[in-house]
C-alpha cells in the first residue's frame, strides 16, 4: 500500500508551486537549507561557539522580546539553548520525516530519555512493547521506576494487551520500534496510533532501523519519531546524536526542556551529520537490496536455522512491512545450525564487516549478540528473551552485494 505523499515546506522552498513532496534525496541534500549562507558558503558552516553576542542593549531587547524584522531567522542566545549548525540540521530532519519540527540531542539515548523525563508526571504510566531496544527498557524499568512511574511490557504484535494495560487517567505514552532490534518485527502503526488516539495517550515510535527513506510513522498517525541518527542518518560509524520529530506543540516544550536537562549535541557533530544526510536515500536504497540478497540466500543456505527479515515472507511481520515499508532495511538477523563456539568460529571467518555493535554505517558490521549484548545473563535468561548462542545480527554496509555473498559462504564452510 502506497501512503500519498504531503506537501511539505523548507526553508528552501524547493517547488513553491507544488504540493508534492519532494523525494528522499531531494530532500537529503536541500530541505531545511538556507539558499543564502554567510559568506556565500554552499554547505552549513560550523558556528563553533558557546555563546552569542548582542550589539547593545536595544538588540538584546529585541532578541527577548522576540522582535525580528521580515525573513531574519531566530538568532542564538547561548550554545545549551541554540546553535544555527543544529537549527539547519532539525530543519532538514522535520523535513525528511514529514514533521513540523524536531529536536537534536547528543545521543539516541538522550532523545529518548530526555523526552520521558520532561513529560511525564510522578505516577504515570506507560505501556512498551518487548522488543524494544534493551536500553530504552531498562531506563523505563529501572531509572523511572525510582520517580514513581510505572511501565507495562507487551508482547510485540499483541495490540489488545496493549489496549488492555492502559490505565484510564495514567497511562501517558504507548512506545514501540519498529523493525525492532534484533528480530526486526514490524509495528502495525495504524494500529497503535488508533489505540492512542481513542484513549487519548501519545506514541512513541522507535525508527532507527526503518530510517525516513523506508517508512514514516508520523503519515500513520503516530505523535512522535525517534532516531538514533548514529545510525544511518549519519551513515559513516563516527558521530553520536539523536533526534525527535513530531508535529504540534510539544517539540518546543521538548527544546525548552533539553536547554534544562543539557543534552544538546555539538556543533561540530551536527556539521558531521547534516554531510551524512545528504547520501541518506542512495544509502539506504542499496543497504535494503543488498540485505534482501542476503536474507534470501541464507534463508536457502543447509547451515541456517532460521533467518528474520522483514522483506522475506517467512517473516511473522511480513505483510505488515509490506503494507507499511518502502523497503525492509539494511540489517539480517539469522540463527547458525550449531553452537556458541560454532557461531563464533562463523564470525571470526568473516573478512569483510567488523565485529562491533551499532549498524547503518557504510562498513558492514557483525555481532554475536549473545556475546556482545547479553554476556552478562545467563544461558536460561538468554533464552528466555529468545537470545540464542547461536544467534548472529549483520549490519549490511554499501559494500558490493557479490562480495558479501561470497564472504559468507566461506565463512559457513567453517560450521
Amino acid at each position: 500500500m502506497t501512503v500519498p505523499r504531503q506537501s511539505i515546506r523548507s526553508s528552501r522552498s524547493l517547488s513553491p508551486a507544488s504540493s508534492a513532496l519532494p523525494g528522499a534525496s531531494t530532500r537529503a541534500v536541500h530541505a531545511g537549507s538556507s539558499r543564502h549562507k554567510p559568506h556565500h558558503a554552499l554547505t552549513t558552516p560550523i558556528f563553533q561557539t558557546a555563546t552569542f553576542t548582542f550589539a547593545d542593549t536595544a538588540d538584546l531587547l529585541a532578541f527577548v522580546e522576540g522582535r525580528y524584522s521580515d525573513g531574519e531567522e531566530r538568532r542564538e542566545e547561548y550554545g545549551r539553548y541554540g546553535n544555527p549548525t543544529i537549527a539547519a540540521v532539525e530543519r532538514k530532519l522535520a523535513a525528511l520525516d514529514g514533521g513540523d519540527n524536531a529536536v537534536l540531542y547528543a545521543s539516541g539515548m538522550a532523545a529518548i530519555t530526555s523526552v520521558l523525563l520532561a513529560s511525564l508526571p510522578t505516577g504515570a504510566h506507560i505501556i512498551m512493547t518487548d522488543d524494544c531496544y534493551r536500553r530504552t527498557r531498562q531506563f523505563c524499568q529501572t531509572y523511572l521506576q525510582r520517580l514513581g512511574i510505572a511501565t507495562t511490557v507487551v508482547p510485540m504484535g499483541d495490540y489488545a494487551g496493549m489496549e488492555a494495560a492502559i490505565q484510564a487517567g495514567r497511562t501517558r505514552y504507548l512506545i514501540s520500534e519498529t523493525p525492532t532490534n534484533p528480530f526486526l518485527r514490524v509495528a502495525d502503526l495504524s494500529r497503535i496510533a488508533e489505540i492512542g488516539q481513542r484513549y487519548g495517550v501519545r506514541t512513541i515510535i522507535d525508527s532507527t532501523f526503518a530510517t525516513p527513506v523506508n517508512l514514516r510513522p508520523l503519515e500513520w498517525g503516530i505523535d512522535l519519531v525517534i532516531h538514533s541518527a548514529t545510525k544511518y542518518l549519519a551513515g559513516h560509524n563516527d558521530l553520536l546524536a539523536g533526534v525527535v520529530i513530531g508535529r504540534g506543540g510539544i517539540l518546543q516544550a521538548l527544546r525548552e526542556a533539553r536547554g534544562i536537562l543539557g543534552s544538546v549535541v555539538d556543533p561540530q557533530n551536527a556539521f558531521l551529520l547534516e554531510r551524512g544526510l545528504k547520501t541518506l536515500a542512495l544509502r539506504v536504497r542499496q543497504q535494503n537490496a543488498t540485505a534482501h540478497t542476503v536474507a534470501q540466500y541464507l534463508e536457502r543456505h543447509p547451515k541456517i536455522r532460521r533467518v528474520w527479515y522483514p522483506g522475506l515472507p517467512s517473516h511473522p511481520d511480513h505483510e505488515i512491512a509490506a503494507a507499511q515499508m518502502s523497503g525492509f532495511g539494511g540489517v539480517v538477523t539469522f540463527e547458525i545450525d550449531g553452537t556458541l563456539q560454532d557461531t563464533s568460529r562463523f564470525i571470526d571467518a568473516m573478512r569483510i564487516p567488523y565485529i562491533a555493535p551499532s549498524l547503518g554505517g557504510v562498513e558492514s558490521l557483525i555481532e554475536q549478540p549473545a556475546i556482545i549484548s547479553y554476556y552478562d545473563q545467563s544461558p536460561e535468561e538468554r533464552a528466555a528473551l529468545g537470545i540464542a548462542d547461536s544467534l548472529v545480527r549483520l549490519a549490511i554496509g554499501i559494500e558490493d552485494a557479490e562480495d558479501i555473498l561470497e564472504d559468507l559462504e566461506q565463512a559457513l564452510q567453517v560450521v
